[in-house]
């Protein structure tokens, strides 16, 4: 026969719930609560500073991000904290370019595409430097980054007192902030941050990307599609991100592994680091045009389907560029002119004869993982491919891509269209300020060396064969199409 509880048993049952509610409602809003990312009215300013989603899964929080280069400064490169990664910062925008900041119970910091997408020009040493949205971070080291992130949480010194202490000097946290930060956020952000530094411990046998550089799919081989660890290496140079809409149907990424760039878009943000749910939740709106309620990563595609890419910033010798113009359209124009016979395709790695690593990298394993990542959503995947070779891409701002060829491996024009024993061995990657004369950045002497990182075409991965096309023109043939390069 059931017993009827007694009225105070009732009570400290209903007490217990109630607390249990509050505390579940607490722990969600003060840990797990999204609230709205910043709006950015024009799409550039999105693309620099707006949120892709990154900041709930892989974010950073704010107040740890901000004092860690004050607190552990031997782990960057240099002083000047932030920027001595490469860091972008513009006047009248609290976060640097490429990192976005969102509240997710607390203000967490997380990485956006303008991280590997925008660089920085200098043309006279004392110059304040001109930043180029969408153009490949020449000066940025996303491994840096996420090393000196990885490394300070390594150290002892990665404590509650420690960092509080720092935190103290820039915000009044209430108690309950203080608790928060001391028992739960402090500790499962150095817990996340091993368990990083665990995970991606395979880079350590790699090649370091160093300035410019990444490895872009080999981390979602390992990470998002399970694929067992191995010996590739994919280092890549940074990629511009202009006038995309007229590149419709071409090959994209180095070994044109996927030709749609809705999926371009989509993936890439997976990879650094956006949750399914809130790539769900955001394609829902991916045909929404009203003004605040738009998909962050459509407004993305937008900005990089018309953004154009900037002139050359120096005088251009007109008469001489004419003269170029015609070798261009001989010797260039079919594999790099929108519109050209092979432009946007792939051409095989036997024929163009750069290195392979890259290429090799991609396996058909992966491409199938991919395209079958999604199952189920709605953006599913279905164009990731294994190619033979390498894509021949249009021109356009030749001029702030260097260092040249995919891998980065050739530092300007001039070098470009040297026969390969000529090309330079080492150089050093990263330095803002740009050389006219051969048509990249400075790349040797004391503040090359200072800023840059050093890139040595022996390591594996940064061969600096290939792409012989026109290094047997007459020297005034070669200046007069470099000339017209430049115009591009």
């Amino acid at each position: 026969m059931t017993r009827w509880l007694a009225p105070r048993t009732w009570l400290v049952l209903g007490i217990m719930a109630l607390l249990l509610i509050v505390g579940g409602v607490f722990v969600y809003v003060q840990l797990f609560r999204e609230e709205p990312a910043p709006y950015f009215a024009s799409d550039e300013e999105h693309f620099l500073y707006g949120s892709i989603g990154t900041e709930g899964q892989d974010g950073v929080p704010y107040w740890i991000w901000l004092v860690l280069p004050r607190i552990f400064p031997e782990y960057l490169p240099g002083p000047g904290g932030w920027a001595s990664i490469g860091v972008l910062a513009v006047d009248g925008h609290e976060m640097p370019i490429g990192l976005s900041k969102v509240t997710v119970g607390f203000p967490r910091v997380g990485i956006n595409c303008a991280i590997c997408h925008t660089t920085s020009v200098r043309t006279k040493p004392d110059e304040v430097p001109r930043i180029y949205p969408a153009a490949p971070a020449q000066q940025m080291s996303p491994q840096m980054y996420l090393r000196f992130l990885m490394n300070c949480a390594a150290d002892p010194r990665f404590s509650a007192d420690t960092i509080l202490a720092e935190i103290d000097k820039n915000v009044t946290l209430s108690p309950m902030e203080r608790m928060l930060y001391r028992f739960a956020i402090i500790p499962q952000t150095r817990r996340a941050l091993l368990q990083r530094r665990e995970t991606e411990s395979w880079m350590d046998r790699n090649p370091d990307w160093g300035k410019g550089r990444i490895d872009p799919f080999n981390p979602v081989k390992f990470r998002y599609l399970g694929q067992p660890i191995d010996q590739t290496i994919g280092n890549a140079d940074m990629v511009p991100l202009w006038n995309l809409a007229a590149h419709q149907g071409y090959a994209l990424h180095a070994d044109g592994l996927t030709t749609s760039l809705q999926e371009s878009v989509l993936s890439s943000a997976i990879g650094d680091g956006t949750p399914v749910k809130w790539v769900d939740r955001d394609f829902a709106k991916w045909n929404n045009t009203t003004p605040g309620e738009m998909s962050s990563l459509r407004r993305v595609q937008n900005y990089i389907s018309n953004v154009q890419a900037p002139k050359y910033p120096y005088p251009v010798d007109a008469t001489l560029a004419a003269t170029g113009r015609p070798i261009y359209q001989e010797k260039c124009a079919s594999c790099h002119e929108i519109g050209g016979q092979r432009t946007g395709s792939v051409v095989s790695v036997a024929e163009v004869g750069t290195d392979r690593h890259r290429l090799d990298m991609w396996t058909k394993n992966a491409a199938a993982s991919y395209n079958a990542y999604g199952e189920g959503h709605a953006w599913k995947f279905s164009k990731f491919r294994t190619t033979d070779g390498y894509v021949t891409t249009p021109l356009e701002g030749l001029w702030l891509r260097a260092p040249y060829l995919h891998n980065g491996s050739v530092p300007s024009l001039v070098d470009l269209f040297e026969p390969v024993e000529r090309r330079p061995q080492r150089f050093w990657r990263g330095y803002d300020l740009y050389d006219p004369v051969k048509v990249g950045f400075v790349s040797d002497g004391p503040e090359a060396q200072r800023v840059g990182t050093l890139f040595e075409i022996q390591r594996s991965g940064n061969s600096n064969v290939g792409h012989t096309y026109g290094v047997d023109l007459p020297a005034e043939s070669k200046r007069a199409l470099i000339e017209y390069l430049k115009t591009l």
